[in-house]
């Protein structure tokens, strides 16, 4: 890395320009502009997100003080809040939507040989969604009651490495279960999931995929019992059972044997009942993958904690979705970083020292590199101290 480049050129030399302007010809994004190009909007917006600013003009504020230096970092057009908030509401959500999936499937390339803490050979994802509510007078369109409003990122997360590999944002009024429809099955993968994804129906279109489920099961469920299997008296695991479903309704939408796993969690003193389409791998290993689902709540308290998706610089539907996935691009784009350069610090750290050191002229491994600082420290073990501890 070129230490005579800024750190958020640096950062932004890892995107691919080519894929960029790909999706931005898909929807004629720079059609009749003259200055503040699509690339602009993204790295005002990527700047935005590295250094935790609060408001266009928060934005505005801050690149105009740095100037001189917006022509090294890409930026072409003169910044102003208006600009970027008209940028934000009319430019189509979907160029950066597409971007951020090209990013993604480099991450997920990257970080294919992570563990996660379950041997298997499969892939697995987990399936949840989190509501970002907002104000009602100011988002209308994401009304899904009468006093509140709100967005719902529905999320599918590769458990190697944490990257989402499918989002879709929607209103908060659409139920969980209804996004199992947009979803491509792999076959041979596991699907985890919460019991808000309880839909018989749409869970047998797996077996037909040749993929896995793994779910919290509803209480009150009409079966009957086919057979047991062994369970070890020592393990967690209470009962093994495979099961039919004998429902009117149920058995017709889901007419094949389920397997119907309980097990108690002792943390939390509190007995779980599983299902899943897989009838082979041991129940333990079950319980294991559903213990890994924990994963996409914390990758979801990560992102509302250290991007900007609780405050929107804009208040049209087109603004919110921009926003989210340029935030959603940063966070892939830092992972990428971070395994390329094979960075030992954790994300939260990373994104800590880029956002105060985003104008500096210094290499970006060396910024963030840990043995940097021992030797540093090091270094100045023969200095005096201004202020002794």
């Amino acid at each position: 890395m070129h230490s005579g480049k800024l750190i958020f050129s640096q950062i932004m030399s890892f995107l691919s320009i080519y894929e960029f302007n790909k999706c931005v010809h898909r929807y004629n994004g720079n059609r009749k502009i003259k200055s503040f190009s699509c690339f602009n909007q993204f790295l005002c917006m990527a700047f935005a997100q590295l250094t935790f600013r609060e408001s266009l003009r928060d934005i505005e504020a801050c690149l105009r003080s740095f100037k001189n230096k917006l022509y090294h970092i890409g930026i072409r057009g003169k910044i102003s809040r208006s600009t970027l908030a008209d940028a934000n509401n009319k430019r189509n959500w979907r160029i950066y939507a597409d971007f951020a999936q090209s990013l993604i499937h480099q991450a997920r390339e990257l970080y294919s040989n992570e563990k996660f803490g379950v041997e298997l050979d499969n892939t697995v994802y987990a399936l949840d969604s989190t509501t970002i509510s907002l104000c009602l007078s100011l988002f209308p369109w994401a009304a899904y009651c009468k006093t509140q409003a709100g967005v719902r990122v529905h999320t599918l997360l590769d458990l190697q490495g944490s990257i989402p590999s499918f989002v879709e944002i929607t209103t908060a009024m659409i139920p969980d279960m209804n996004i199992l429809d947009s979803l491509i099955l792999e076959p041979g993968s596991f699907y985890i999931m919460d019991r808000g994804y309880v839909d018989l129906k749409r869970l047998y279109l797996f077996n037909q995929a040749k993929s896995f489920f793994v779910i919290r099961a509803k209480k009150k469920i009409l079966f009957k019992r086919v057979y047991s299997n062994k369970v070890n008296k020592e393990s967690n695991i209470r009962l093994d059972q495979i099961i039919k479903f004998t429902g009117d309704i149920s058995s017709k939408k889901y007419p094949e044997k389920i397997r119907r796993i309980k097990f108690y969690d002792k943390e939390r003193e509190k007995q779980l009942v599983f299902l899943t389409n897989n009838l082979l791998l041991p129940a333990e290993t079950i319980a294991q993958l559903y213990k890994k689902r924990w994963n996409i709540e914390l990758f979801f308290k990560w992102i509302k904690q250290h991007l900007r998706i609780k405050k929107f610089y804009g208040t049209t539907e087109n603004a919110v979705k921009t926003q989210i996935w340029i935030a959603i691009s940063v966070y892939v784009l830092i992972a990428i970083i971070k395994k390329r350069l094979k960075i030992k610090r954790n994300l939260y750290t990373f994104l800590q020292i880029l956002s105060v050191s985003i104008f500096e002229k210094t290499n970006l491994f060396r910024l963030v590199d840990e043995k940097e600082d021992i030797i540093n420290n090091n270094n100045n073990s023969n200095q005096l101290e201004l202020f002794e501890l």
